[in-house]
């Protein structure tokens, strides 16, 4: 534009020389040409000083700074996103670990209470079959023999009552059928009715619960289930 303005100003000034019908001087031309120039590099500084153009992406704000970079935002973004999948990853990798750990715990634990519920059960038993292997290496008659193994049979049912088993009473009680089992009746008129009066297998409870039920022969007394 400075250019343009600047040759219109020569042209205009070459018509005034032709129409006053006098030549100029080179003073006079050195002048007009100094003062176009001045007048070029004023319009050049003002453009210079209106920066790049609205469509460049480098403008600056009011402030002097310039804009966020969209991909530095994002850049930022992602690290931080890196960065907490990481600690997840890490935090599950603990996590397992410590199930593994918890899992493999809880198995000794159950092995290690099993182990002593069965030590428990049978060391009392542990004496009885000594003495029944003495008995075994022992000469002696019948009846001594037969002593014993009565002596034994007493011992076991002392291991037993250790471990809180208890023999179901059978002989002189009344049937029941919740923790006896009927295998025949004897028809009498001595006993009641259903009056348990054999005892073929014992019976055993755990405490409240019934291992097995006794094997056992009852009464059946006619006279006294017609009346």
């Amino acid at each position: 534009m400075a250019g343009q303005w600047g040759k219109v100003a020569r042209w205009t000034g070459i018509g005034n020389n032709k129409e006053d019908g006098s030549s100029r001087s080179s003073e006079d031309r050195m002048a007009e040409d100094t003062m176009v120039r001045g007048v070029e590099d004023k319009e050049l500084m003002v453009e210079g000083a209106d920066g790049p153009e609205a469509g460049d992406p480098q403008t600056t704000d009011a402030g002097g700074e310039g804009t966020a970079d969209p991909s530095s935002s994002l850049k930022t973004e992602l690290e931080q996103m890196r960065g907490e999948r990481d600690q997840l990853l890490d935090r599950l990798a603990r996590l397992q670990a410590e199930f593994e750990n918890s899992r493999r715990r809880e198995v000794k634990e159950r092995k290690d209470a099993r182990d002593y519920a069965v030590q428990s059960a049978v060391e009392p038993f542990l004496g009885v079959m000594d003495n029944f292997q003495l008995a075994l290496k022992a000469e002696g008659t019948l009846e001594q023999l037969r002593a014993g193994v009565e002596l034994i049979l007493k011992q076991m049912e002392e291991a037993l009552r250790g471990l809180n088993v208890q023999p179901v009473e059978t002989v002189g009680t009344q049937f029941d059928p919740r923790i006896h089992e009927a295998l025949g009746s004897i028809e009498t008129t001595e006993f009641p009715d259903h009056q348990v009066l054999e005892e073929i297998r014992r019976g055993y409870k755990l405490r409240e619960k019934l291992l097995r039920p006794a094997l056992v022969r009852i009464a059946s007394n006619g006279a006294q289930v017609s009346e």
